[in-house]
């Protein structure tokens, strides 16, 4: 349990310099970071479910971009500066460094192997930040659309 504890510890620590990086100040750096624990405690929660990185990797990105769509919602700030610094916990960093290491030495199966490897860790999270910023647009059309105000009234 403390290593869980630690790791979700670093990876709010990460992603809170990396906020300050961007250029995020006050508590949106709080909340960044915040996010990126979050992302890193919900790949961890969901490997004994799951038993895929890839699929750790994809639960972790959803539960993620529907956290930054909330906190954008509620700070009235854009979703990019929410979802890019709680994404870092998940991206697949070692990976790349890895691939290309096997590309450099002509070590060609092992090259393909983490490749693809690598790109499902990728699709993955382009997956999951695509499903839930489509569902919250569609949400956000319908409601938009249901709404009792007249065409002439609405921005």
């Amino acid at each position: 349990m403390t290593d869980v504890l630690f790791s979700v510890l670093f990876a709010f620590a990460a992603s809170g310099a990396f906020a300050v990086i961007y250029n995020i100040r006050g508590p949106g750096v709080l909340i960044c970071a915040f996010g990126g624990g979050l992302a890193w405690f919900s790949y961890l929660l969901s490997a004994p479910l799951l038993h895929s990185d890839i699929a750790q990797t994809f639960v972790a990105a959803l539960v993620i971009s529907l956290y930054a769509e909330v906190m954008a919602r509620i700070r009235k700030c854009p979703v990019t500066g929410y979802l890019l610094v709680a994404i870092f916990p998940l991206v697949p960093g070692g990976g790349i460094y890895y691939t290309m290491e096997h590309a450099m030495e002509g070590e060609v199966n092992a090259f393909l192997a983490s490749f693809l490897h690598t790109l499902g860790l990728a699709g993955a999270i382009a997956v999951g930040v695509l499903l839930v910023s489509s569902a919250v647009r569609m949400w956000t059309a319908f409601r938009r659309q249901s709404s009792p105000m007249k065409k002439e009234e609405r921005p």
